[in-house]
């Protein structure tokens, strides 16, 4: 499953590295939770949240059905 994220992951960062960001993944866990780290511009941008989760989130849940949910760690 790891390699599968990170394959989706690869498609949305072109998107956030355009505004100075990106996003890093940090683990998978057999529970099917991404832990992903936003760098750059999105690491503490105001609207981080919503990118992780009407962004990221989104086209990973579609991807890849065995995810329960993507969410951000420092």
């Amino acid at each position: 499953m790891l390699e599968q994220v990170e394959k989706v992951l690869e498609k949305v960062r072109p998107m956030l590295q355009s505004d100075g960001g990106d996003v890093e993944l940090v683990n998978v866990t057999d529970t099917g939770v991404v832990q992903v780290r936003l760098t750059g511009a999105c690491k503490g941008c105001p609207m981080s949240q919503m990118t992780l989760k009407n962004g990221i989130e989104r086209i990973v849940l579609k991807e890849v059905p065995s995810v329960k949910r993507v969410e951000a760690v420092d």
